[in-house]
């Protein structure tokens, strides 16, 4: 008597038939396009925030921010002259946000499109050819 490991290791080894599908994608969703954009705005979005922030504070702690200071006070004359006053965290991660809120705005605005134009091309085109296996 055989164990279950023996049959499945038999059953394994079995060449299975290998199906193929050919499909062509005739449509696009459009509010499923317009959904997927939103998404990934989003979170491109949270991204550019999240990333100019630990930019700034490594920029910050590596004292880049303290040799710019003193190089463009030299060079301007200005003993007082202050990058971060200018350019603060609070600053910089406020121009990241809006720049954030209008890619998301943008971005899902281009999904839309593209699905439309999709949509449109397809009665020209006839639509694209995909292919699948079941491997």
């Amino acid at each position: 008597m055989s164990s279950v490991a023996e049959k499945l290791q038999r059953k394994s080894q079995r060449a299975g038939a290998t199906k193929q599908v050919r499909l062509k994608l005739v449509y696009v969703d459009f509010w499923s396009a317009v959904k997927l954009a939103f998404l990934i705005a989003v979170s491109l979005g949270i991204i550019l925030v999240v990333a100019t922030a630990l930019i700034w504070l490594v920029l910050e702690t590596t004292g880049i921010f303290n040799t710019l200071d003193s190089t463009l006070g030299q060079i301007l004359n200005q003993s007082n002259f202050s990058v971060t006053s200018t350019f603060s965290l609070g600053t910089v991660l406020t121009f990241s946000f809006i720049v954030a809120l209008l890619n998301v705005v943008i971005g899902t605005a281009l999904g839309a499109i593209a699905a439309l134009l999709y949509n449109f091309s397809v009665r020209i085109t006839g639509g694209l050819l995909v292919g699948f296996t079941n491997n």
